[in-house]
């Protein structure tokens, strides 16, 4: 098992996501070699990060699928998240949402539960086509980095990783090039080990950190794993 991984310091702004997981593989060095390493990106955007770090160290590359929930009335506004990887499944809740809800809607729960229930759906229906029914990578025993090209609330960060803990690896660490919260906020995620290189105070947005934001695509998701793009997907 390696030492923790030392934290970079790389220049705030990134040409694009490749770029950043370039820089991200850097401050996750330590975990080259690691035994049974496997990467995990976030669907889509954080697929073409973890690809960089999976190639800069040598490890698998697979997905662990999640999904935010918005809430009915203001579907924007996160309520929570869910994730699911190989059977399993994990939801996050955002209860100062949802306690402001409560105060406004007698409706608010079955609400909530029913538009996480559609995003499970949905989860399913994405990690099955991403797969196209190959199995997903073993995690018992493995050192699992599950990677985002950015963190802005948390909440699916939290899902991933409470999906990914349930498969029992050895060790659990979520990394992203950077965060929107401040580092101090940073170890409530659960991991075993948090690599954020960058996580200024008072950045509004993810994608202010990138020169170059385009949506990521289901079809490039698909052929950085490996496989052909599906139409039908989006």
């Amino acid at each position: 098992m390696p030492d923790p991984p030392q934290q970079h310091n790389p220049r705030p702004g990134w040409q694009d996501r490749a770029d950043a997981g370039r820089q991200l593989a850097a401050a996750l060095a330590g975990y080259a070699g690691s035994t049974d390493l496997l990467v995990l990106g976030l669907p889509r955007g954080g697929v073409p990060v973890a690809a960089e770090v999976a190639r800069s160290l040598g490890a698998a590359l697979d997905v662990v699928v999640v999904r935010k929930v918005g809430y009915p009335p203001q579907p924007e506004l996160a309520a929570g998240a869910v994730a699911g990887i190989a059977g399993v499944t994990s939801m996050v809740r955002n209860e100062d949402v949802l306690a402001y809800w409560r105060t406004r809607d007698p409706a608010a729960e079955a609400l909530f539960d029913a538009a996480s229930g559609e995003q499970l759906a949905e989860v399913r229906r994405r990690e099955e086509l991403f797969r196209q029914a190959a199995p997903s990578r073993r995690l018992r025993g493995s050192t699992v980095i599950v990677v985002d090209d950015g963190i802005a609330t948390g909440a699916t960060m939290r899902a991933a990783l409470g999906a990914v803990r349930q498969l029992d690896p050895a060790r659990l660490v979520a990394a992203a090039p950077m965060s929107c919260g401040g580092a101090a906020e940073l170890p409530a995620f659960g991991a075993d080990d948090v690599v954020v290189p960058w996580a200024p105070s008072g950045l509004p947005a993810v994608g202010l950190a990138y020169r170059s934001f385009p949506q990521t695509t289901d079809a490039q998701v698909r052929e950085l794993l490996g496989m052909p793009g599906a139409p039908g997907l989006s």
